[in-house]
């Protein structure tokens, strides 16, 4: 069974910059896309970023293109989020997900890391 095990999660003031990391482990899998995903109190769960295995594309959500970075270790099964900028706006759970085929959703998902930005 595949695991996804996120951190780097904080309490930072606004315009400080966090780096969070998601470390996918357990068995034989395929990794096609990783992704970060983030959900705040009363709102649905919102995409963030996400990295193409083979290539390395990325893919970024509207609210934080030109601030966050997404990278990954093949090596280590790791993917990055580098966030820099950040707002209030941004305090949300953050969840790293693994998407193992080029058909249907992000098969596996981790319990997520807590960021929270002050004013």
């Amino acid at each position: 069974q595949v695991q996804l095990v996120e951190s780097g999660g904080q309490l930072v003031q606004a315009g400080a910059s966090l780096r969070l990391s998601c470390a996918a482990s357990g068995g034989t899998f395929s990794i096609y896309y990783m992704g970060w995903f983030r959900q705040a109190p009363g709102k649905e769960r919102e995409f963030v970023a996400a990295i193409r295995w083979s290539d390395e594309s990325t893919f970024y959500g509207d609210s934080v293109t030109g601030r966050f970075s997404i990278s990954r270790d093949n090596a280590k099964n790791t993917v990055y989020l580098q966030m820099n900028s950040l707002k209030p706006e941004d305090t949300a759970l953050y969840y790293c997900a693994l998407k193992s085929s080029y058909v249907g959703n992000y098969d596996y998902w981790g319990q997520g890391t807590q960021v929270a930005v002050s004013s």
